[in-house]
């Protein structure tokens, strides 16, 4: 017995050895595993806020990119949900890459449970304007949305209890020296086949687009439209990348979809925040911490704290039109004159905007 242990013993190490190749200095840190980069948002009671990008493309139509990436790239950006939404009618892949554009969700879905992402099922009804792109979220057959009439390719996503949403109204490809909405538009929003509209959409945004919003009540979206890698994205290093904001009790599938039917978003992009005004209210005070007033003077002046407790950053502007820039965790003092401690002090948001040259005006009080 002794003599098969010394044996066994000799042998494993023998192959311990012989995996140790010495040729070869591995330099881990060279490529490093990527965390994901969590992003502090406001706390708003009875609701949770779900980040999401509803418009991304990948190689089984015009994107560059296998399904995975996708959900890899959206939990490194610090993403609660996605839909991949390649377009129906063009797939110049497709002598390669063919076959039903239902298989991209089945391809993503292991990697999204994994990651603890919210994959929903999308697509990108294709056509020229009117009525342009528009993305139908949460379908099961992708394959019976390809229609000849595009109206009939929005009723069969309808059909499929599906949220839709009109992409990138104001894209020059379709609109070079304008932004309308047609009457075909008209036509699909009274059919109930509109129910949103992307307020910005890759590195552009359409002002006209948030009045839409709002005073249709449709859902305020913000997506990325990426074809690329996403560190190819403008920008991608000074901002966080565009999301839609969905107000949810949960973070579910079910409650996500609950959200942007019921109008209960925000369009993030570019520093800014567009949205209804009882929303971006919300989600202002939420966000701040009042400190309370110090260094008094005799004349009853004062100063106060104003902390910024989210990555979202808030821009105040006085009535005389001073502006403080509140960065991500980021602090400013204000001085409060003494008729301000009992009425408080008028500010307008300048990057949170409830129409298209509105602003949201809040009062901050202690």
């Amino acid at each position: 017995m002794k003599s098969l242990i010394t044996t066994l013993g000799a042998f494993f190490l023998l192959n311990f050895l012989a995996a140790q190749n010495h040729s070869i200095v591995k330099e881990p840190d060279v490529f490093p595993d990527q965390p994901r980069r969590e992003i502090r948002m406001p706390q708003l009671e009875g609701y949770e806020i779900i980040k999401g990008d509803f418009h991304l493309h990948t190689v089984f139509s015009d994107g560059s990119v296998w399904p995975t990436v996708r959900v890899q790239e959206a939990w490194r950006d610090g993403l609660d949900a996605i839909a991949i939404s390649d377009h129906v009618e063009y797939r110049p892949k497709n002598q390669h890459l063919s076959g039903s554009l239902n298989q991209v969700h089945d391809i993503a879905l292991p990697e999204a449970q994994k990651l603890g992402i919210i994959l929903v099922k999308a697509a990108e009804i294709t056509r020229s304007m009117p009525p342009g792109h528009l993305n139908a979220l949460f379908v099961r057959d992708i394959d019976a949305l390809e229609k000849d009439d595009y109206r009939q390719a929005l009723q069969a996503a309808r059909d499929q209890d599906a949220f839709i949403f009109w992409n990138h109204p104001g894209w020059q490809a379709q609109q070079p020296d304008t932004c309308l909405w047609w009457d075909q538009h008209e036509e699909l929003y009274g059919q109930g086949l509109i129910h949103g509209i992307e307020v910005y959409n890759f590195d552009e945004w359409y002002p006209v687009a948030i009045d839409w919003a709002r005073e249709k009540g449709l859902a305020f979206m913000a997506n990325s439209d990426i074809h690329e890698p996403v560190p190819y994205m403008p920008g991608y290093s000074n901002y966080l990348r565009p999301m839609t904001l969905a107000f949810a009790p949960e973070k579910t599938e079910a409650a996500l979809k609950e959200a942007l039917l019921n109008r209960q978003t925000v369009a993030f992009f570019a520093g800014k925040l567009a949205g209804p005004q009882h929303w971006l209210e919300q989600m202002f005070y939420a966000s701040l911490q009042i400190g309370k007033p110090f260094n008094k003077k005799a004349d009853g002046s004062a100063s106060i704290t104003i902390t910024n407790l989210t990555d979202i950053p808030i821009v105040l502007q006085n009535e005389s039109g001073r502006t403080y820039r509140l960065e991500a965790l980021g602090v400013v003092i204000l001085p409060v004159e003494p008729a301000a401690q009992e009425a408080g002090i008028p500010f307008r948001v300048t990057n949170f905007f409830t129409g298209m040259n509105q602003n949201l005006h809040v009062l901050i009080t202690w």
